[in-house]
């Protein structure tokens, strides 16, 4: 898995304004849904993106097609497919959005050529790394269940 520093992603989750989430689902217990759910609660601008569900409102936007279909600038796609489909949704997000800046793939997505593309055109990759858990993380969001922490550290 790629490292990156919490310098970065905090920078990152504090630049970014407008965000892209490809392969958004409808489906409220799927990691798509709520990942974009809790962006958009915090104060993004959630683009949903998914051709299954264009037309139809999410988080007060319309779900669009394919990122040609968003109007305006995005500073952030964040990536909800296979590691396979990245390629052409990294090239279509560079040639969509002159200013983007961040190219984020969630867990378990990774692609090292799509990366070197879009770090070449100066935009931040991240990969296999979620969005909401660096910002819960690095804002200090993250709630222990059940045992409090000093507890646990107390006994290390």
């Amino acid at each position: 898995m790629p490292d990156y520093s919490d310098v970065l992603l905090k920078q990152v989750l504090q630049e970014v304004k407008r965000v892209a989430v490809v392969g958004v689902s409808m489906n409220p217990i799927r990691p798509s849904y709520y990942v974009a759910r809790y962006l958009s609660l915090k104060g993004y601008e959630v683009v949903p993106v998914n051709p299954g569900h264009a037309g139809k409102m999410l988080f007060g936007q319309e779900v669009k097609a394919r990122l040609s279909d968003v109007e305006g600038q995005v500073d952030m796609v964040d990536i909800f497919r296979r590691s396979e489909a990245v390629p052409p949704i990294v090239e279509e997000a560079l040639s969509c959005f002159p200013s983007l800046k961040v190219v984020w793939m969630q867990i378990g997505v990774e692609h090292g050529e799509a990366a070197a593309l879009a770090e070449a055109r100066g935009v931040t990759v991240i990969q296999n790394r979620c969005p909401k858990i660096e910002y819960q993380r690095l804002f200090g969001e993250l709630r222990m269940g059940g045992f409090a922490t000093g507890i646990i550290s107390s006994k290390l």
